[in-house]
């Protein structure tokens, strides 16, 4: 009963998400004004089937992340959102734990913004979300991916271009940011596995954690290497948003240079990017 209360209530509240209000192109006649299967799970960074059958009851028990993920995307406020926890048979998160949730506010600064490639992470640096225009520039990143620690000492690494001096850099500020969240949230469990999975398998990363090195993220200019239409090089600014622990990440071209117009070709290319 808990599974198909679930879908209903998704189902119910993806129909009241017009894609303009999640930040998407309209993509031509609509039989619905919500949002598509499709476009909810882009917006959730899970897969379309996945979505289909929690929504028909036929997928049992969703993971927290899946849970708070597609609050996110359906803009639920706090009442809504943990009455999709209950129904998904979970309990909300609590106290002690790296918060997630998008206020509102944030969320409505993120839609104006779709001339910016803007993004938000929460505490442990894994992406919550991001706007369209952002993942055209820095592509999707999907499971351990999203996780920007994880993903520059143990995965892909990501298309911004690195000297050694400010790969050590960011090495340092990532695993200082880490330490001081744990230090903050001692009883998340998934930010506990997520350090004793990056000390088991990058020896950098353990050296960096046991040797206490202390870095910071700061404004910086920073090159990214696109295939689509080059290289831009941005300043980018890391913004804290005052009681939530979040962190949004604003990637701004210099007016009236080369890369502000590729920044914006890429507004334009953006969803044809991001559906190849």
């Amino acid at each position: 009963m808990a599974t198909t209360e679930f879908g209903h209530t998704v189902r119910r509240w993806r129909d009241r998400v017009s894609p303009e209000a999640a930040g998407l192109p309209l993509g031509g006649r609509r039989r619905a004004a919500g949002l598509r299967r499709e476009e909810l799970a882009l917006l959730a960074g899970i897969s379309v089937d996945y979505v289909t059958r929690l929504e028909q009851g036929r997928a049992t028990n969703p993971s927290e992340q899946v849970v708070e993920a597609l609050g996110r995307a359906l803009r639920l406020s706090g009442a809504e959102r943990e009455h999709l926890f209950n129904v998904a048979g979970l309990v909300p998160p609590g106290q002690g734990t790296v918060p997630a949730y998008i206020t509102p506010s944030v969320q409505r600064m993120l839609d104006r913004l779709t001339g910016t490639p803007v993004a938000v992470s929460d505490a442990t640096w894994t992406l919550l979300l991001a706007n369209p225009l952002y993942a055209a520039l820095m592509g999707q990143y999907h499971g351990n991916d999203r996780n920007a620690v994880w993903r520059n000492f143990l995965g892909s690494g990501s298309r911004v271009r690195h000297t050694p001096q400010s790969r050590r850099s960011i090495e340092a500020a990532q695993v200082s940011a880490l330490r001081a969240t744990a230090s903050r949230y001692p009883a998340d469990q998934r930010l506990r596995r997520l350090v004793a999975e990056l000390r088991a398998n990058s020896d950098r990363f353990a050296e960096l954690w046991d040797s206490g090195a202390v870095g910071r993220h700061e404004a910086s200019r920073k090159t990214v290497d696109h295939p689509q239409v080059g290289a831009l090089t941005l300043d980018c600014d890391v913004l804290s948003v005052a009681g939530s622990d979040l962190r949004i990440i604003i990637y701004t071209a210099e007016p009236g240079t080369q890369d502000a117009e590729r920044l914006a070709l890429l507004a334009v290319l953006g969803p044809q990017t991001l559906a190849g």
